[in-house]
């Protein structure tokens, strides 16, 4: 089950994801046209470590690298290589966990090499509100299933793109994962109540396409879309409090005013 946190590790947990937005604002910075995914991880290597921060997920199950990063087609768990070029107009997902002295947080952003095409921006768009949509479901008293009802209610039944449903959100904390699952889906009113002092991610995958998914590549981590259409995620920590949820690994401050931890809540 997923444990109640602490104001001293909700606190450390913030740390971990101040770190991470941080990254991902060098890499929006760093991304461009012509770099390699092993770049990207390489990168963000360093910059875990520049910052006394190790890489949570490498050697996570047996995985290799600091990051994920899944370009256009690929839905999740994009494997780093110096063979994957990036180039004009991609869309890049990074995903990753920081470990600030054994207090986690896990996100992951969505970036574009040089200019996005109309359909890149909308689906990163609708993506992103996705998200939101999710997160304002996360109070005291609500269940799981509301906060993939909100989602999938206003990014496949509104608007037809594709939720994915094989890869989820979950609780975080003292390890990566704890119970229970956060889907992207599913039915309000259904699931684990939430309560003040959980800590979960929510991280949905949109499909232009269909929601389905490929099965591991050779690599054994990479999940495509099975129609070859692109894929978005965008992925926030938060806990659940008294006065709201409360975003761990905000990128936008101005965006998440509302959402912002503070010690006192």
């Amino acid at each position: 089950m997923i444990t109640l946190k602490s104001t001293r590790e909700i606190n450390g947990m913030q740390a971990a994801g101040d770190i991470l937005a941080g990254l991902f604002h060098a890499l929006a910075d760093y991304i461009k046209p012509g770099i390699t995914t092993w770049d990207i991880d390489h990168f963000s290597y360093q910059y875990i470590i520049d910052h006394d921060a190790t890489p949570g997920e490498l050697n996570f199950e047996g995985y290799k690298y600091s990051t994920c990063v899944s370009v256009n087609d690929m839905i999740c768990h994009g494997c780093p290589s110096k063979d994957i070029l990036i180039k004009q107009g991609d869309l890049i997902k990074v995903d990753t966990v920081i470990d600030y002295h054994g207090y986690l947080s896990d996100a992951c952003h969505a970036f574009v090499a040089g200019e996005a095409s109309a359909e890149v921006q909308k689906l990163m768009d609708v993506t992103l509100k996705s998200l939101y949509l999710g997160i304002d479901q996360a109070v005291v008293g609500n269940r799981i299933g509301d906060i993939g009802h909100a989602i999938q209610a206003y990014a496949e039944d509104e608007l037809g793109y594709g939720v994915v449903r094989d890869y989820v959100g979950h609780g975080i904390g003292p390890t990566m994962h704890e119970d229970p699952d956060v889907p992207h889906y599913g039915r309000a009113g259904h699931g684990t109540r939430l309560k003040a002092g959980m800590t979960i991610t929510i991280e949905p995958m949109i499909n232009v396409g269909d929601w389905g998914c490929s099965d591991p590549a050779d690599d054994g981590w990479t999940i495509r879309t099975i129609d070859g259409s692109l894929s978005c995620q965008y992925e926030h920590t938060l806990v659940v409090t008294d006065n709201g949820p409360k975003i761990l690994t905000s990128f936008d401050h101005e965006l998440d005013a509302k959402y912002l931890w503070q010690a006192t809540d």
